[in-house]
């Protein structure tokens, strides 16, 4: 099995396919890191920040019109 042929997102949902192959393995060993280092309140408390922070530039953005096309 190629590694350039495989789509990751959909081949890999219950695993991966690739094993030693997988051109993500030093994500994959970043993530298993990160997850045994943080603890659940740490994780929750980047995730209500990275929310609040998205919802910050959303409503700090100006409204943005969508005019139909001509003849439509």
């Amino acid at each position: 099995m190629n590694p350039a042929d495989i789509n990751c997102v959909e081949a890999c949902v219950n695993g991966c396919v690739l094993g030693d192959q997988c051109p993500n393995l030093e994500y994959r060993a970043q993530a298993s890191q990160f997850i045994a280092s943080t603890s659940l309140d740490d994780m929750l408390a980047i995730a209500e920040e990275a929310v609040r922070k998205k919802t910050l530039e959303r409503v700090s953005e100006a409204p943005q019109w969508v005019f139909p096309e001509d003849g439509v």
